[in-house]
């Protein structure tokens, strides 16, 4: 049992901050497992404690998890001097310290991105060895042949770099699906790149077992559910 600061506590939960938290508790209007809470360093286990904030319960959560519908031209980082990033496209309702989005996408690529403050969880999801499976949409710049799902299929390099076999499944003459199961800098791109190709447009449509919901708009996000918490880590490859 790891106790916190009640201040602390609802900072965390994006309820306020920490001079408003304290500014709750001298006015009394903040109760912790049935009593009043008196000064703002007392401590109780976050994830046991019943705890009412200005009239309201306060559901406690360990961690977030937030499914977003990245947009073209944003930053996939915690913070950036010079441009806008996925966390600056949080609503205040899920902003929350320690937030950072789990594997980046490229900043002209769109789709699927979760946005976390769960470390253990993430690296689960982005570690080759666990074989959690991306899929994504890639529009490339000339026809798609059969060749070039062979040749995914049987493991590409570029340059230095080599890339483990993949699954290259063609939509039309220039559109492909593309699963695979690492994350490295630029995969996709490079991938096609190693294949004579260009990629033009690409979007993440799924990781692991959870697929982009297709009533979030560009820039729109959720939390997730607990099922698709749990699919994160599904390692099954599944076409839709």
């Amino acid at each position: 049992m790891a106790l916190e600061r009640i201040d602390k506590i609802l900072t965390n939960q994006n309820i306020a901050t920490r001079s408003q938290a304290k500014a709750l508790i001298k006015a009394g209007k903040v109760y912790a497992n049935g009593k009043q809470v008196k000064k703002p360093e007392e401590k109780y286990d976050p994830d046991t404690a019943e705890i009412i904030a200005d009239g309201k319960s306060l559901t406690v959560k360990k961690h977030l998890y937030i499914m977003m519908n990245k947009p073209s031209g944003v930053l996939s980082a915690s913070r950036d001097k010079y441009a806008e990033t996925v966390i600056d496209l949080l609503p205040p309702e899920l902003q929350r310290k320690g937030l950072f989005p789990a594997g980046r996408l490229d900043k002209d690529t769109e789709g699927l991105l979760i946005i976390t403050d769960d470390g253990e969880l993430a690296h689960k999801m982005l570690a080759p060895k666990s074989h959690v499976y991306k899929l994504y949409e890639a529009v490339i710049d000339r026809p798609l042949t059969d060749d070039d799902c062979t040749q995914f299929k049987n493991g590409l390099s570029f340059g230095e770099i080599q890339f483990l076999p993949a699954v290259l499944q063609i939509k039309d003459s220039h559109t492909a699906l593309v699963e695979i199961c690492e994350g490295k800098f630029h995969q996709v791109k490079k991938m096609f790149n190693a294949v004579g190709a260009n990629v033009t447009h690409l979007k993440r449509l799924r990781i692991g077992g959870v697929y982009l919901d297709n009533n979030l708009k560009s820039g729109e996000c959720r939390e997730l559910t607990d099922r698709e918490i749990l699919d994160l880590l599904d390692k099954s490859q599944d076409f839709p």
